[in-house]
């Protein structure tokens, strides 16, 4: 499979400078500061591309598990909180939240919380954010 890949540029500095990311596919491209980490800037931030990026992946995840077991989900929607603190060190993220809400005809709850926490804990993301706490709430629906 191919690396995937993404650029950033930063002028200034921490607190009063810009950058910018975007993504290889083109598909994205935004400004980001550090007001929008810390208060209310307009622009991007690393945080919420990580919660993009993890709702994405355990979403899929677990359209692919329902699938290995016979489900077809008519709708699996995912919200990543995610939790940026300020630490000793600087910064850290030790908190992601996953809110799941759920429609999978067929299944009953216990059996939408079981393939959620699996794919939960199976996810590329998850295992890459390995040193955060990453909890779940699913709802099925």
């Amino acid at each position: 499979m191919p690396a995937r890949t993404a650029t950033a540029e930063w002028k200034g500095n921490l607190t009063e400078g810009t950058g910018r990311i975007k993504v290889q596919s083109g598909t994205f491209e935004a400004p980001y500061d550090f007001r929008g980490r810390t208060a209310d800037g307009k622009g991007t931030n690393p945080e919420e591309l990580i919660g993009a990026a993890h709702a994405g992946c355990f979403t899929m995840q677990l359209s692919a598990l329902l699938g290995k077991a016979g489900f077809t989900p008519t709708r699996l929607q995912t919200t990543a909180k995610v939790h940026l603190e300020k630490v000793e060190t600087g910064f850290a993220i030790p908190k992601i939240e996953l809110e799941l809400e759920g429609s999978v005809p067929g299944i009953d709850a216990a059996a939408f919380q079981q393939h959620a926490e699996t794919a939960k804990a199976g996810c590329p993301v998850s295992k890459a954010l390995a040193g955060t706490q990453i909890t779940l709430t699913a709802r099925l629906v």
